[in-house]
């Protein structure tokens, strides 16, 4: 059997997703989460999944001593240090076709651009934000006349289908 940490700070839609498409499958999904109250916890709850809330500054001790075969981000908004990126494998996933509009708030700036495309990009994570090797893209295309919250709407579905797929095929 397979084990993934997926860590989140906020909704976890992509969580979610992940652990749906892993429901039949020789796959354990826990969550370390670092914000207390967040929706993804609620989530977690409601999909019987193992949750731990763990303060940033305690990452590396709470995981020093656990083994899984992927660490996966999942809006988890912090920058991992390098004790902790050396404890294994480390994916992301990023709302933009990477090395363009990384960091924070790639979504928005990407539609704000004038840019007539954007997507989602899965990396391996690195110490520096979204510089690691990427693993996979998929783009998506701003349409005149979007609303931001439409094209928000297009990526988490690309997102939703594409993250899990590639889990998997990392596994």
């Amino acid at each position: 059997m397979k084990k993934i940490l997926v860590m989140a700070s906020g909704n976890g839609s992509n969580f979610e997703a992940i652990v749906e498409y892993f429901r039949n499958k020789d796959v354990l999904i826990e969550l370390l989460c670092n914000i207390e109250g967040a929706n993804v916890i609620s989530r977690a709850k409601r999909l019987g999944i193992k949750y731990f809330i763990v303060k940033f500054t305690d990452t590396y001790k709470f995981l020093k001593d656990k083994k899984y075969d992927l660490y996966v981000l999942a809006g988890y908004m912090r920058i991992l240090p390098r004790n902790v990126l050396a404890l294994g494998r480390f994916v992301n996933i990023h709302p933009s076709l990477l090395p363009e509009f990384r960091g924070l708030n790639a979504l928005k700036r990407a539609y704000n651009s004038g840019c007539k495309v954007t997507g989602v990009t899965v990396h391996y994570v690195e110490e520096e934000v979204d510089t690691g090797e990427i693993i996979a893209a998929r783009k998506c295309e701003i349409k005149q006349g979007m609303a931001l919250c439409e094209l928000e709407s297009k990526i988490h579905q690309i997102e939703h289908n594409m993250y899990p797929k590639i889990i998997e095929e990392i596994l």
